[in-house]
């Protein structure tokens, strides 16, 4: 099987819904309208980073660099959203619907929810084949809504990954080749 090589343009849509603590949901269950946290400006930005604490003698002949940390984040810029989603992006919110609107309060640490979600980032490609980014976690970067005349409001949030497996696994990254689409 030979892979094609290219350059991936452009950005996708982002999807959510609680993780059960035991499995990730089949695509078509975790890709629908209900689960679409918004629709995103400016992309987002997958970061893997890796740790290593080098351990070496005091005459410079033997060296070791040993793995002691891994840390995984999905950045978005979020330029369409619904405000009854917002406890997804805040632990500590709280919302209650009324004839009319709705009531948002956040904050207070007694109030935070402890789930964990599913976080789906789907970039379709045809040409080079789609991809999904997929990590369970939750959002570390807070929230910030500005309100100005001459800008939107955006929600941009950081989403931290926590292990979805037994295994560690802290991003799962499938890429479905152009030609098993057609075919499928």
């Amino acid at each position: 099987m030979s892979e094609q090589i290219g350059i991936p343009v452009g950005s996708g849509y982002i999807y959510e819904t609680v993780f059960d603590g035991s499995t990730i949901p089949s695509d078509a269950t975790i890709e629908t309208d209900t689960n679409r946290l918004g629709y995103i400006e400016k992309g987002a930005t997958l970061t893997y980073k890796a740790t290593f604490k080098k351990f070496k003698d005091d005459m410079g002949k033997v060296a070791r660099n040993v793995l002691t940390e891994e840390e995984v984040t999905l950045k978005l810029g979020l330029i369409s959203w619904v405000y009854s989603k917002l406890d997804v992006l805040c632990a500590t919110c709280r919302i209650t619907e009324k004839e009319g609107g709705r009531t948002i309060k956040i904050g207070g640490i007694d109030n935070a929810d402890g789930r964990k979600h599913v976080f789906r980032f789907v970039h379709p490609d045809k040409e080079l084949g789609d991809v999904r980014i997929t990590i369970v976690g939750t959002n570390t970067g807070g929230l910030t809504l500005k309100y100005a005349k001459d800008d939107s409001t955006n929600v941009e949030p950081e989403i931290s990954a926590e292990p979805c497996d037994n295994e560690g696994t802290l991003v799962l990254l499938d890429i479905k080749d152009p030609a098993a689409a057609v075919k499928s």
